[in-house]
């Protein structure tokens, strides 16, 4: 059975941060997290991957400006298996630099690429410490003499972590204060109360904020967004709470994959069915190559 695409949503963060009609806050968090002072958006040029380019490939948030070619993963679950997803993004991204400015690889002469930034921004419940490098080489074997390395910095942006990051960028502190407000507002733990908590929180957050005009503009879609990363992460938690109650190891670690590949492409029905379906489960094994 074919699973149609294109309905991958968008998270909040890359709404904020991903497109050519907030590239000032893109800047403001790329100063932020290096340190710089750009000051003209134009210099950005967003080149974020959509699944229409390349089948089944998708990244967050991802740009060029001066020699950097950034990319940023949010993220509302630890997944210490980000270097390689950013190695995947990576490598895309540069054969479509390629291919675009017209080099030629096979060629004699070196080539002068961008050099790649990799971020996760991490705001889940999990407690982590407001700065962590992940390593692709914590993936091999013990003692592995690898010869391919790729560090990912896991920046955590939750309320009462990384005071001067927040700060310097006042669009991701309040971002940060959103997901924190939206979280205390939602006693019920469910997806009314959740969509009441994302009410109560637009509405409480403070008129100077910077994003509260875009995110009243855009409300019907943010809390979309929101609703959906909500249940993706309630129902991993659900799955890994299935798996090891039930003490499947390998099917556990099958269905963890799955629901991560369905959770990714913003899968959630097909998810939900895969959970109590065993036949369709099996069927999206099958799809996505799943052993």
């Amino acid at each position: 059975m074919a699973v149609d695409n294109t309905q991958y949503k968008d998270r909040l963060f890359i709404f904020l941060f991903g497109s050519e009609e907030n590239k000032a806050w893109t800047l403001s968090l790329y100063n932020a997290v290096n340190g710089s002072n750009y000051t003209n958006p134009d210099a950005i040029q967003i080149t974020t991957i959509k699944e229409v380019m390349y089948l089944g490939m998708h990244n967050d948030v991802s740009f060029l400006i001066a020699e950097d070619m950034a990319l940023y993963e949010q993220q509302s679950t630890y997944n210490p298996n980000m270097p390689l997803r950013l190695l995947q993004y990576a490598g895309n991204l540069y054969e479509k630099y390629v291919k675009e400015n017209k080099l030629n690889k096979y060629g004699s002469e070196l080539l002068r690429l961008p050099v790649p930034k990799l971020v996760v921004f991490y705001n889940g419940t999990i407690d982590q410490p407001d700065e962590k490098t992940l390593r692709l080489s914590e993936s091999f074997p013990e003692d592995a003499d690898a010869d391919i390395e790729v560090k990912v910095r896991m920046l955590n942006v939750n309320v009462g972590r990384n005071k001067e990051l927040l700060d310097a960028c006042k669009p991701l502190g309040e971002y940060s204060w959103l997901v924190d407000e939206v979280r205390r507002n939602n006693t019920t733990k469910d997806e009314e109360g959740m969509s009441s908590a994302i009410d109560k929180a637009i509405s409480a957050m403070p008129d100077d904020y910077v994003i509260k005009p875009f995110l009243e503009a855009h409300r019907a879609e943010v809390k979309g967004m929101l609703l959906t990363e909500y249940n993706e992460a309630e129902q991993m938690e659900l799955f890994k709470e299935d798996g090891r109650r039930e003490g499947r190891a390998e099917g556990e670690g099958l269905m963890a994959r799955l629901m991560n590949v369905l959770f990714e492409k913003g899968l959630i029905k097909e998810a939900q069915k895969a959970a109590g379906d065993e036949s369709y489960r099996k069927e999206m094994y099958r799809q996505y190559n799943i052993v």
